[in-house]
């Protein structure tokens, strides 16, 4: 018989909250490189990175798939280093503990191109798909042969109907079973977003999200939590904290919006990560 999903709860995630070590440094927290940002969708890339900077990374690189760089420096966020995508790929150098790929990817032949190159470079370093890396694997424009180091899935439910050949009616009719069978085709974590997004571990345990509320309905918040999930596996936290606990954080910054005023309606994606910020160092 199969079991409703837990709930995940802040108690479960002690690492999010354990304090520094007083002589640690940038190399300590790990480096993140984010590839996505094509043309027209610079702003998606960069909401992942500036979300994995406030929520933790030592360094944060960003790779935008396009053929110049769309600006020289992120004015919100000057501590971001930005790069074309081949240039990121093609530096082994920048010791990257983790990557996120597919916010404001695009899917044209440079997009596929960069992906592609990704999946094949990597090494051991964890890997978040989102957004265009997820509807390049459903078009079969990219394989998933991506070697065996973690991979986390973040699709939504069309996202998610198109990787497994189906409608979203039938996704959102069965979520539990379209998480599983995601991971089990995959063999990668699954955050299946939505009212309760569904966290499923590569063997098919999933659990459930309590955090969260309708402010979340707006452009960019999956960007977001692309990049805190990223932030979390480049500061090693263990999967099992680091894939629900950024699914809890992200939707524990909203609720924290809403409480203080700010939302549901208007809620905005950037302003997430400076809440997640404030929980996590609360």
């Amino acid at each position: 018989m199969n079991t409703a999903p837990a709930p995940i709860l802040r108690e479960h995630l002690p690492a999010l909250f354990a304090a520094r070590a007083d002589d640690s440094h940038k190399g300590t927290h790990g480096t993140l490189a984010v590839l996505g940002g094509g043309p027209g969708m610079a702003g998606a890339a960069l909401l992942a990175a500036r979300a994995a900077l406030r929520t933790g990374a030592g360094k944060v690189f960003v790779g935008f798939a396009q053929e110049g760089p769309p600006l020289a420096c992120d004015p919100m966020q000057p501590e971001l280093m930005l790069r074309v995508a081949d240039d990121l790929l093609a530096d082994g150098a920048l010791g990257i503990t983790a990557w996120v790929a597919g916010c404001g990817l695009g899917t044209g032949p440079l997009a596929v191109r960069s992906l592609s190159a990704l999946f094949a470079r990597r090494g051991d370093a964890a890997m978040v798909l989102d957004a265009d890396a997820l509807n390049l694997l459903a078009q079969g424009a990219v394989a998933a042969q991506w070697g065996q180091a973690p991979v986390a899935l973040t699709p939504h439910p069309a996202e998610a109907a198109r990787l497994l050949g189906c409608t979203t009616a039938d996704v959102q009719a069965s979520r539990p079973e379209a998480a599983q069978a995601l991971a089990r085709r995959y063999a990668a974590w699954i955050a299946l977003k939505g009212a309760g997004t569904l966290v499923c571990r590569p063997d098919g345990h999933c659990a459930i999200n309590t955090t969260g509320n309708p402010g979340l309905a707006t452009a960019g918040t999956g960007d977001v939590l692309a990049g805190i999930m990223g932030s979390l596996f480049a500061q090693r936290i263990p999967l099992d904290q680091a894939v629900p606990g950024a699914v809890w954080l992200h939707g524990a910054a909203a609720d924290r919006l809403v409480e203080a005023g700010v939302g549901p309606i208007g809620l905005t994606a950037g302003e997430l990560a400076d809440a997640a910020r404030r929980i996590r160092n609360g």
